[in-house]
């Protein structure tokens, strides 16, 4: 049984994989194609955005969003710590400090109620929520707010977006796992100022390789990523630098091979639903003791993990122990949480700062979940947790 199953997708696309590969073969442009700007057209439609700028992977979109954003040394960004390192450490490396929030005990994004707090207590100096504690507080000046859609569950964007023009800052949605998730009546990646998603073979819209994409319906943001991603240049002149870039450019291979899967991405999402919907079903019915994620009726998961609760670490080995002697992969996203990590020691956040972060990353694990995930398979995994 397959974790994520590309091959039974690709079964179904093959034929128009390899022509798409073909187009690309005999106009020989590798770099910038033109099936780049075919589809950041054809996704920018579909998030319901003015402009889509294609990037060399999600965590360079978060990367280019921040520049956009004039993101650097003093400027503190709030972000989740239970997440891929990629959303915090891209603040890192331009300089800024991440300040990190806990997150809602069930939608295991951002908590706005605890995002308010944290902004506050940085303005105050008040101490009311934790703050990094190697770093002189009075130096950082907040300047903006990543949510994380984790597992393809959109964040609370109605509150995140008012705390954050209530305080002057920019909101980037980190959409790396929700693309084709949708906030009431909005899509993933129009949450925020800037929406930024991850083309990863195992993402939800996934390539053959690396790719990522940035969305705003900002004029001025779209030039400069579009300059940033391309070494800075001038876009009337490709030899005139006017600022500090990167090598961001997508392959037009990846583009090639994303509008063949894109073309059955809208009926994939539904079939995500149904195979999220039945496992709710089944597991709360035969394996009572675990908590299954949160439906909600005006959010649309895209659900890129299917993650369950279970009562403690012990537990959780206990049973992907089970799962594995039946040959069924699981997987632990995230087992150790950003503010505990090495890379991060120098903020000087310590064990208890998040409790609710830390107490779900000791239970949380992900089941099989893919749209051709067929029932017999849904129940014997679910069997073998009973």
């Amino acid at each position: 049984m397959q974790f994520i199953d590309l091959a039974a997708q690709q079964k179904l696309i093959r034929d128009k994989i390899e022509a798409n590969i073909k187009k690309v073969l005999d106009h020989g442009q590798y770099v910038m194609g033109p099936e780049i700007g075919e589809l950041e057209q054809r996704l920018g439609e579909y998030v319901g955005v003015k402009h889509a700028v294609a990037c060399s992977s999600g965590t360079d979109a978060l990367l280019l969003a921040l520049m956009a954003d004039d993101v650097g040394p003093g400027d503190a960004v709030f972000t989740s710590p239970f997440t891929f390192i990629a959303t915090a450490e891209v603040i890192s490396l331009l300089g800024a400090t991440p300040v990190f929030v806990d997150i809602d005990p069930e939608t295991y994004n951002i908590d706005p109620y605890q995002l308010d707090m944290a902004i506050n207590s940085l303005k105050s100096g008040s101490g009311e929520h934790p703050m990094p504690g190697n770093v002189d507080l009075s130096s950082l000046t907040p300047k903006g707010i990543i949510p994380v859609d984790l597992f393809g569950l959109p964040a609370d964007y109605g509150r995140i977006n008012r705390i954050g023009r209530g305080n002057g800052l920019f909101v980037i949605e980190d959409a790396a796992q929700s693309f084709g998730g949708k906030y009431k009546s909005q899509m993933a990646c129009s949450l925020g100022d800037i929406g930024c998603t991850s083309f990863f073979p195992a993402k939800p819209l996934g390539c053959y390789g690396d790719g990522g994409m940035c969305f705003t319906d900002s004029d001025e943001l779209a030039e400069k990523m579009r300059s940033l991603c391309i070494h800075g240049q001038n876009q009337d002149d490709k030899y005139e630098n006017v600022r500090i870039g990167i090598n961001g450019r997508f392959d037009t291979l990846q583009a090639a091979i994303l509008l063949s899967k894109f073309e059955i991405f809208p009926g994939e999402v539904e079939k995500r639903q149904d195979v999220a919907i039945k496992y709710n079903k089944f597991i709360s019915h035969q394996a009572p003791d675990l908590v299954t994620p949160e439906i909600f009726p005006d959010i649309i998961s895209a659900w890129a993990q299917y993650s369950i609760l279970a009562q403690d670490s012990n537990h959780r080995s206990m049973l992907q122990e089970k799962l594995k002697q039946k040959s069924i992969p699981s997987a632990v996203y995230y087992s150790k949480p950003l503010h505990l990590q090495t890379a991060f020691k120098d903020l000087g956040y310590k064990a208890g700062d998040f409790p609710v972060c830390e107490n779900r990353s000791k239970r949380i694990f992900s089941l099989p979940m893919h749209p051709y995930l067929s029932d017999k398979d849904q129940d014997k995994i679910v069997k073998a947790l009973c």
